[in-house]
């Protein structure tokens, strides 16, 4: 059994977590996590209105009587979010984790706090994991640049964010972005975080609510099928390479290109409808990290976790002892 600070102040199993993932962060996911002694998050947005999140929560509940949070991103968007209704419905059902992301969680840490409510922040430098410390937030998920995703404008690996961060916070630290095996947490671990997060690894799970395609298609995909797109407008994401974000790529580096250029092929909606529902693999974007590399089969989440665990805790016990001399 592995125990960190992480462990015991959030009452989790092993130091593994999945955060909150746009339309995949479900309830039969995260209730699996749970049972497999992992933290998962809901994401709050996938669900269409605080009400809906609200079924979704009762649901997960449903499923297991392990802990489990909700994802909070904040993000401008065209159209307004009741950002405020789904913080509200996350602690009427009686959620106690919440992973907050994007924007300052400053405006909802004073209601989260008054709850009871342990906040997980998640950032993609060291001043913005000292910021959230300073806002009161329990622990920070730094996000390196290996990660699926926003890894931000820095381009900072985590063999490096993930030490500098544990040199200046005092709190709690999961690493996250590459990570995918045992190997991964006894080096999260010793660069100084207290847990690791994964997501393409539990997309490739049996219980991710994605279809087969996606999922085998991470399993034959290697390290470099990532594609970086929107460096141009300063809103850097890191997505699977497909046919869409290569088009995107070659628009982008035309000279008086904006964002409106691309947005049709950019559409989140276009994203879930054609690859996660019907699995057409260059049918839209779709997120995935460097640690596909690292996968080579789908699992179960109770697999993934049981053999990560086992394989930290062999290197821990067995291998590196073996390398020390007298």
């Amino acid at each position: 059994m592995l125990t960190t600070r992480f462990t015991e102040a959030f009452g989790i199993q092993h130091p593994i977590v999945c955060g909150g993932m746009t339309a995949v962060g479900k309830a039969e996911l995260i209730a699996a996590v749970a049972d497999a002694g992992a933290l998962g998050f809901l994401t709050a947005l996938t669900q269409p209105s605080p009400e809906a999140l609200a079924a979704e929560i009762e649901r997960v509940k449903s499923m297991t009587d392990k802990p489990f949070g909700v994802n909070l991103t904040i993000l401008p968007t065209v159209n307004p979010v009741p950002y405020d209704e789904y913080r509200d419905a996350i602690i009427a059902g009686g959620v106690t984790i919440v992973e907050t992301a994007g924007a300052n969680p400053e405006p909802h840490m004073p209601a989260f706090k008054a709850a009871g409510v342990k906040v997980v922040h998640k950032a993609v430098a060291v001043r913005h994991a000292l910021k959230a410390e300073k806002l009161g937030v329990d622990a920070i998920s730094i996000d390196g640049f290996e990660c699926a995703g926003h890894p931000g404008e820095d381009d900072i690996p985590g063999l490096v964010l993930i030490n500098a961060a544990a040199r200046k916070l005092s709190i709690p630290i999961i690493a996250s972005g590459g990570f995918a095996d045992g190997a991964g947490l006894v080096a999260a671990l010793a660069l100084g975080a207290d847990a690791i997060n994964m997501g393409t690894r539990f997309v490739a799970t049996h219980e991710a609510p994605v279809h087969e395609n996606v999922k085998q298609q991470i399993v034959a995909n290697d390290e470099r099928d990532t594609t970086l797109i929107f460096r141009e407008f300063r809103n850097t994401a890191r997505v699977a390479k497909n046919a869409v974000s290569e088009q995107i790529s070659e628009i982008s580096r035309q000279t008086g290109v904006t964002f409106a250029d691309v947005a049709h092929l950019a559409s989140g909606e276009r994203g879930r409808r054609e690859v996660l529902s019907r699995g057409e693999m260059d049918g839209g974007l779709w997120w995935a990290g460097q640690s596909q590399g690292l996968i080579e089969s789908v699992l179960s989440c109770r697999e993934v976790v049981d053999s990560i665990v086992a394989e930290a805790e062999a290197i821990i016990g067995k291998r590196l002892p073996d390398m020390l001399t007298t």
